[in-house]
């Protein structure tokens, strides 16, 4: 999946989860420049704060990279 697509994923989970970019970077312990790069599809999510990332909003790591729709 491109980085754009799956940034889009990550931005649409935290908004669903109620989490500020903020939020989520403190929680995953990434800067909030990284996660704002993530989600903008500028910066490859690395497989260890991908598996972050879907520890803390609660979802597979597998449906956040490979969505099945």
């Amino acid at each position: 999946m491109d980085n754009k697509r799956m940034g889009r994923r990550v931005r649409a989970f935290r908004k669903l989860k109620g989490y500020t970019q903020q939020e989520l970077a403190d929680a995953v312990g990434v800067s909030l420049a990284v996660l704002g790069a993530v989600e903008r599809g500028n910066r490859r999510l690395e497989d260890q704060i991908l598996n972050k990332i879907a520890d803390v909003l609660g979802v597979a790591a597998d449906e956040l990279a490979n969505p099945s729709n």
